[in-house]
């Protein structure tokens, strides 16, 4: 009798078990990716009414045989002339992580992934205060390239997996090595097209933000991002 409840035990266990994806093992088809330039319309609902916050353009490109630029550029409707510019540098096989950098009107950030650490810096402008980042971590994908990786996946009907992240936020109590989650994938339409829908939160909210993608099966290009965040939802729409 013990044997068996034993191995009905591991057997659970087993069932219930991710996989834990890292650049070394996330199965991503490089041979989907494609150069694209994407805009997204950012808008937030609140009792059923929609309000536009601004927009995200969004740019994939092959920079040589081995490196992928993502680099994403947020527009705010109530200040159009601050932008926010994030670019990451991965190689276009894994995506494993090269180099990353994120500028706005509030602060400066750049990470850059060597073999065993994250080094870089992070000013904070109004503070004028300059925290010099080294953080141990390995076999990891930069947090702001995740959402893209997705979309190379080989993805199926409830497909989920464990992602492993870098994240620095120095106002967050966790900084550093962390994980993003796939919580579901399945079938379904989006304006009478085929897509999959996928599920996700990440250790960065401590999974209180669930983020859905939709994903056209064809190309691989993200159509819509809903964010639900404690009961506040936002939507991101491609329109070209």
């Amino acid at each position: 009798m013990r044997t068996i409840l034993f191995l009905l035990i591991l057997s659970s266990a087993n069932f219930f078990s991710q996989k834990l994806l890292t650049p070394e093992n996330s199965g991503i088809n490089s041979k989907l990716i494609q150069d694209e330039i994407s805009e997204a319309i950012w808008t937030a609902e609140n009792a059923g009414t929609k309000t536009e916050i601004g927009s995200i353009i969004t740019e994939i490109k092959k920079l040589n045989k081995a490196d992928l630029l993502i680099k994403t550029t947020v527009k705010m409707k109530q200040a159009p002339d601050a932008q926010w510019t994030d670019s990451t540098l991965v190689k276009t096989s894994n995506f494993s992580p090269v180099y990353h950098s994120s500028y706005n009107s509030m602060r400066d950030m750049v990470l850059k992934s060597e073999k065993d650490k994250v080094t870089g810096y992070y000013l904070d402008k109004k503070s004028q205060k300059k925290d010099i980042i080294e953080i141990t971590a390995s076999h990891y994908f930069d947090s702001s390239s995740y959402a893209q990786l997705i979309r190379y996946l080989p993805l199926k009907e409830h497909f989920t997996a464990e992602i492993s992240i870098f994240d620095y936020n120095p106002k967050s109590e966790k900084k550093g090595m962390m994980k993003a989650y796939i919580l579901d994938t399945q079938k379904s339409e989006y304006k009478g097209k085929p897509v999959w829908v996928v599920k996700t939160n990440d250790d960065i909210s401590n999974q209180l933000t669930i983020v859905t993608y939709y994903i056209d099966p064809a190309t691989r290009k993200i159509v819509k991002q809903d964010m639900d965040m404690a009961g506040k939802k936002m939507s991101l729409e491609i329109i070209q």
